[in-house]
């Protein structure tokens, strides 16, 4: 009995090895195509200033140059043209699947504008909304005078003057 039995084990044992293999490489392909597919998911991309939560609403009109740098931090780019202006500007795009391009989600421009005295005059938040600069403070677009069609730069390359 017990040589009957070292054979049935013996016979057995290969069957059994080649199922256990074929469970592990299954398992293994199942692993390795949820580790590929993880790979693709997308992206978020945050670049320039970071707006805390709330900022915007610490500064208020008349405060302090001193004030708006204690909340907001260094400005992206500061203008001096007729008063001085602080400018905060971000972009936030993302990517939905890995190795295409980004497409530009929100651009967000900051604007606190000062009078002569270094006080705070004018909050803005300009941002993009149907491909037109809004200011998101006020709801304000810019007005249509100042835009030109996308035939005014080549009416201009193709004039003379």
């Amino acid at each position: 009995m017990t040589e009957t039995s070292q054979r049935h084990s013996r016979a057995a044992s290969p069957r059994g090895l080649v199922a256990r293999w074929r469970g592990m490489r299954a398992v293994a392909a199942v692993a390795l195509v949820c580790a590929v597919l993880g790979g693709c998911t997308g992206e978020q991309f945050q670049k320039g200033y970071i707006l805390p939560p709330g900022a915007l609403e610490q500064i208020p009109i008349g405060a302090s140059q001193d004030q708006v740098l204690i909340v907001m931090g260094t400005p992206s780019t500061v203008a001096t043209l007729n008063g001085e202006v602080f400018y905060y500007i971000s972009q936030r795009s993302e990517r939905p699947v890995a190795f295409m391009n980004q497409k530009v989600v929100d651009q967000r421009v900051i604007a606190i504008y000062f009078d002569k005295n270094r006080q705070v005059k004018r909050l803005a938040n300009y941002g993009l909304q149907d491909g037109k600069i809004f200011d998101f403070i006020s709801r304000t677009t810019a007005t249509s005078g100042q835009e030109l069609s996308y035939l005014a730069p080549l009416f201009k390359l193709l004039s003379f003057n």
